[in-house]
């Protein structure tokens, strides 16, 4: 068995309005081995994020907070970490890669001058030596003519180029954890597949597990081994990659592969879930995809359902697992109460 490098045990990130508390993040239980890519998908504002930020306790507080759970990362829980210990671990043990790089490099100083400085912060090395060390990597990541752009600024490099930087920046220090938050979005098709490329070539050659969020479910087909489906803040589905693209069990995730395009067809209108993700709530009473569910029943808008076991590491939050294994048939519960019936 692999080593285990993250665990999230029922990690709950509160965000604090003049009217509520919002649980953004809601027990969510996940875990990430050494070597491992997983992919956490879902519409915007199903909670991945901020999963995300909570990991690297990045969540601004006020108005966020970490209110329960662990996040138990190569042994050590980092709910109760120190913000100097955490400085340490970001960038060297964990890195992150951001939405939009042009918000996450300084406009202000060169590529050369932002990568030293992420290189010596962790490591006792000379700035002649760190340059060198910054050089290497935009070879790495596929950058031409490295030499120069370590004197460039961010806003001198096209979309594509700076996330490569973003790239090499976090993969400087070897870290054993690589988060990357939608690293393809606003890049055109071609970029998107040799970055692809690149964050796998890397996962495969220094053995650096990555957590790879999106809402495009091509590239989890592409790089990931395991998938977590989020919904309204809330792990809904999990399991190997095959599996849930394969069979979903959940009906969030049957919509999600449901709405993609099928290229064998010419002639096709597009499926899409109808209505919109539900904002999460601490009072929340029934299933919380229930209005949006084609399969809904009298039971989903009573209880909350619970993340069901169904075998060899996959789960899925839905009453129609519990009714399979009392014996009952999806389809008569189904027919319940239909949804809109």
């Amino acid at each position: 068995m692999s080593e285990v490098i993250l665990e999230l045990k029922n990690l709950s990130t509160h965000f604090t309005t003049k009217k509520e508390k919002v649980p953004a993040v809601d027990r969510v239980s996940l875990q990430i081995k050494k070597g491992e890519v997983v992919g956490i998908v879902g519409e915007s504002g199903s909670g991945k994020s901020v999963t995300s930020l909570s990991i690297m306790k990045l969540v601004p507080n006020p108005p966020g907070e970490i209110v329960e759970g662990e996040i138990m990362f190569k042994g050590v829980d980092l709910t109760k970490t120190t913000e100097k210990k955490m400085k340490k671990i970001r960038g060297n043990e964990i890195s992150m890669i951001f939405q939009e790089p042009m918000t996450s490099l300084n406009p202000l100083f060169t590529i050369g001058n932002q990568m030293c400085e992420a290189i010596r912060l962790h490591h006792k090395m000379k700035k002649k030596k760190a340059i060198e060390k910054s050089v290497e990597m935009l070879k790495l990541v596929g950058i031409a003519r490295a030499e120069s752009i370590v004197n460039e600024y961010p806003h001198q490099l096209s979309g594509g180029m700076r996330q490569r930087v973003m790239i090499a920046m976090s993969m400087a220090c070897n870290p054993d954890l690589l988060i990357a938050d939608e690293p393809t979005t606003a890049l055109d098709v071609t970029i998107q597949a040799q970055i692809l490329d690149l964050m796998k070539s890397l996962n495969d050659e220094q053995g650096t597990a990555i957590l790879l969020i999106t809402h495009d479910l091509g590239v989890v087909a592409d790089i990931c081994d395991r998938v977590v489906v989020m919904y309204s803040g809330q792990v809904v589905e999990q399991g190997t990659k095959r599996e849930v693209l394969k069979d979903p069990k959940h009906p969030y995730t049957k919509g999600l592969i449901r709405s993609l395009p099928n290229l064998r067809k010419k002639e096709q209108q597009l499926y899409s879930i109808p209505g919109t993700v539900a904002k999460p709530n601490l009072n929340h009473v029934g299933c919380r995809f229930a209005p949006r569910c084609e399969f809904a029943y009298e039971r989903c808008f009573k209880e909350n359902p619970d993340l069901y076991d169904i075998g060899e590491g996959r789960t899925s939050r839905c009453f129609l697992q519990d009714e399979k294994e009392g014996g009952a048939l999806p389809n008569d519960s189904r027919q319940s109460t239909p949804l809109g019936g």
